[in-house]
């Protein structure tokens, strides 16, 4: 298994940091050159993510397409959203945002991000030479999205 960590410093207030980080279109602006969706089969397709709902995502990486299923399982407050991917090429996939003050100069956002490749040796090797490091450009590409949104006033375009 592997965990990336990432760390950012937003200036901008902590709530609209974390209704950003569950607006499911700031999730697809992030990812538009993958040509992610969210499609409708029983998640939600649009607005912010709240708590036990879950989004079907399609994206294709690697020349292949793949469909995956994210419920949020855990925004207890501003302070943290967590997901849980149920289905999809990863067995184990989960991601937790943890949101705090980090004085006038802004807040943090940490992101901790766990996940497996399938197939044990060849999904191993995978995971040390290349799903790793592409995975943790995903991420950081994601909350430079959020980063943006927040310190400017993109965010009124997804937020109500």
């Amino acid at each position: 298994m592997v965990t990336i960590e990432d760390s950012t410093i937003i200036r901008a207030p902590i709530e609209r940091c974390f209704d950003l980080a569950r607006s499911v279109e700031v999730h697809l602006a992030g990812n538009v050159h993958f040509g992610e969706q969210a499609v409708a089969s029983a998640g939600v397709t649009s607005g912010l993510i709240g708590m036990a709902q879950g989004v079907n995502w399609r994206a294709k990486h690697f020349g292949v397409r793949h469909n995956l299923t994210s419920e949020i399982t855990g925004p207890e407050s501003t302070r943290l959203v967590s997901g849980h991917h149920d289905s999809g090429n990863f067995p184990i996939h989960e991601a937790r945002s943890f949101l705090s003050s980090s004085g006038p100069g802004g807040n943090g956002m940490k992101d901790v991000f766990c996940f497996a490749a399938p197939l044990p040796f060849l999904g191993r090797l995978a995971e040390v030479t290349f799903l790793g490091r592409y995975m943790q450009v995903l991420l950081r590409e994601r909350n430079a999205v959020i980063k943006e949104m927040a310190e400017s006033s993109d965010w009124q375009r997804y937020l109500p």
